[in-house]
């Protein structure tokens, strides 16, 4: 798939935005509104994968197992050094069960024994608890006709929703699964088949949707107004549309910086809270000022996640495709 580095740019800023946001959380600052970057990163998701599996068809098996190679190796590598770093007293506040830590590795919503919340050991892991859903259903779409896959899928979601409206749930699997933050993976989809089509947004809409986007964010960022799904979803829609109108009409660049950061988004978003809290109690000892001691923890989450992706998730990815080569190749052979 030819790189759409607006959509790289958006991942790297969707990223360091949830770096502000745990950054600003152990400094003392403000910066609530960099939690939406999660709903960039689903929209994102919702649009790369209709768009890969438009291009490179595969079976539900082989999507599974795609997705699994990307996702679970550094997700459970930091979810060990999470439960190692609680064993050796590290992590006072974080108090493990052998059942929390199994859901939390499996990606099954359970509540926290540290905060009764339904939080991962790895507390940032509860959006692949989404994510994994939206794959698991996916990948179940992959047996229907192209042209009923959209539908399906958009209306299993939005039943999801409903039900959440409509109804009570005690169970952590149906409070999790009914949100609607859900929906913004279908956003993504949808947005995906447009482009697909060549459909996008002309440059001055395109222009005025990615204003409206930024706009919205600051203002609630700014006068710190209470916000959720509802809102930042579609802003986060917007500002994909407006990038993608960008994109489309050649306005969009490789940039070395913003393109390594889209890369190591995901590292990013695992690893930088282990940096914060490092730098957060550093800071505290030495009497490090707050500025300072923000921009040394949004610096240094920063610098772990591009760290951590060169030694850890690229090695893994390229052994992964590797191995999916030479066994693609072996069966075209025994054929």
């Amino acid at each position: 798939m030819k790189t759409i580095y607006g959509i790289q740019y958006l991942r790297a800023a969707a990223a360091l935005a949830v770096v502000f946001f745990h950054a600003a959380e152990k400094t003392g600052h403000h910066f609530t509104i960099g939690a939406a970057g999660v709903d960039v990163f689903f929209v994102i998701s919702g649009f790369i994968m209709w768009v890969i599996s438009d291009r490179r068809p595969v079976t539900p098996l082989e999507f599974i197992r795609d997705r699994a190679r990307r996702i679970v190796p550094v997700y459970w590598l930091a979810t060990a050094v999470m439960v190692a770093g609680a064993l050796a007293g590290l992590f006072p506040n974080l108090v493990l069960s052998l059942e929390h830590v199994l859901a939390s590795l499996f990606f099954v919503p359970a509540r926290s024994p540290s905060s009764g919340e339904v939080w991962p050991v790895l507390v940032q892991g509860w959006t692949l608890n989404f994510e994994m859903l939206f794959y698991l259903v996916f990948a179940g779409s992959l047996v229907l006709p192209r042209n009923w896959r959209l539908p399906a899928m958009s209306g299993l979601f939005l039943a999801l929703v409903i039900a959440g409206r409509v109804a009570t749930f005690d169970g952590t699997l149906m409070l999790t699964y009914t949100r609607p933050i859900i929906l913004e993976f279908v956003a993504g989809m949808i947005i995906a088949e447009f482009w697909l089509k060549g459909r996008v947004p002309p440059l001055a809409v395109g222009s005025a949707l990615m204003a409206c986007s930024l706009g919205g964010f600051a203002l609630i960022g700014l006068l710190a107004l209470p916000f959720d799904e509802l809102i930042t979803g579609p802003l986060a829609v917007l500002l994909v549309l407006g990038v993608l109108s960008l994109e489309a009409n050649g306005c969009v660049r490789r940039v070395p910086l913003p393109a390594l950061l889209g890369d190591a988004s995901y590292s990013i978003y695992l690893w930088h809270t282990f940096a914060i809290s490092v730098v957060a109690k550093v800071a505290l000892e030495i009497d490090l000022g707050a500025p300072a001691t923000m921009f040394m923890a949004v610096l240094s989450g920063t610098l772990i996640g591009i760290a951590a992706y060169m030694m850890l998730e690229r090695p893994l990815m390229r052994r992964g495709n590797a191995r999916r080569v030479a066994g693609g190749l072996a069966g075209r052979a025994a054929e």
